[in-house]
């Protein structure tokens, strides 16, 4: 009886204090808490909420920024020191962990991230490595995929809601720049790096922002495996309704100046009737949504001549 008795105040005092504390506290173990997200490595288990997030390529961290995430830690290119221009002050506090190809592991796990976002392209030799240091969210490849990638991102960082909303404005940003094209527009985008120029194609990332505009790479690009390489004779290939343009680094370091004074390029329908643009080329490395939305901004204003 007495037993009996000690046990039923015990848990009285329980309930008691239970109450006192305003209830089970949902957020008191939220840490703990975990999801599966299926990578291109498989199910990877990740906080439910995560609150320090390294990044490894531009994509990740313009995704993250995106849906309001402030990676404790990131990678830069490897022709800046700094984060993408475009990318403003949003990325103030961010520490750098090395450039896309060479990821410093030893400042990765010094931020103790609890998650890591990247993709098995570029650094799947090191997942084993990352996956030590925290869950590792790897997609398959970058580029064309940016916006399936998106969705994964925002899965691994539990803001699948706010991918929605932000999915939805970019493509109804599309519609508004698609109902000034005319029907079966042909748009070339062509950037000049050092040693090659490219001639993007429809499984590129500013292919995919193409067809969303309800235009068209150039013929000789469609289907290529991301680009085609255009040589100084084979510039004709660029033709196009309308002609873009970006350059990755320094242009004294491509053949940009060369290409763009020549007979070639100048006898270009696009660029005799002034139909061209340029296109930061930050936006076309950055492969997120918010580089996807400023590189529509660019094709409207090139589109308004």
């Amino acid at each position: 009886m007495t037993h009996r008795l000690g046990a039923t105040i015990a848990a009285c005092l329980l309930l008691l204090g239970i109450a006192a504390c305003g209830g089970l506290d949902d957020t008191s173990d939220s840490a703990a808490r975990t999801r599966t997200v299926d990578t291109a490595n498989g199910p990877v288990e990740v906080p439910e909420r995560p609150e320090r997030v390294v990044v490894l390529d531009t994509g990740e961290l313009d995704d993250a920024l995106a849906l309001g995430v402030t990676p404790v830690g990131a990678v830069t290119t490897d022709v800046d020191s700094e984060f993408l221009g475009y990318l403003g002050d949003r990325t103030d506090g961010i520490e750098p962990v090395g450039t896309i190809t060479e990821p410093n592991l030893e400042k990765i796990a010094a931020l103790e991230p609890d998650v890591i976002l990247s993709s098995k392209v570029r650094h799947e030799a090191l997942y084993d490595q990352l996956s030590d240091i925290a869950p590792t969210v790897f997609s398959e490849n970058v580029g064309y995929p940016w916006k399936q990638n998106f969705r994964l991102h925002a899965e691994a960082l539990g803001l699948e809601g706010k991918a929605a909303d932000l999915m939805a404005a970019y493509e109804a940003k599309a519609a508004r720049v698609d109902k000034a094209l005319p029907d079966d527009t042909v748009i070339s985008l062509v950037r000049f790096v050092p040693d090659q120029t490219r001639l993007y194609s429809d499984k590129s990332f500013s292919g995919v922002i193409t067809a969303d505009v309800g235009a068209q790479v150039p013929e000789p690009a469609r289907g290529a495996d991301t680009f085609v390489e255009l040589s100084p004779e084979k510039l004709g290939l660029a033709d196009a309704d309308y002609l873009l343009t970006s350059t990755y680094g320094a242009a004294e370091d491509t053949e940009q100046a060369a290409i763009t004074k020549s007979g070639l390029w100048t006898n270009l329908d696009a660029v005799e009737d002034g139909r061209t643009g340029q296109i930061d080329d930050d936006l076309i490395t950055g492969i997120g949504i918010l580089a996807a939305n400023e590189v529509l901004d660019s094709m409207d204003s090139a589109f308004a001549h």
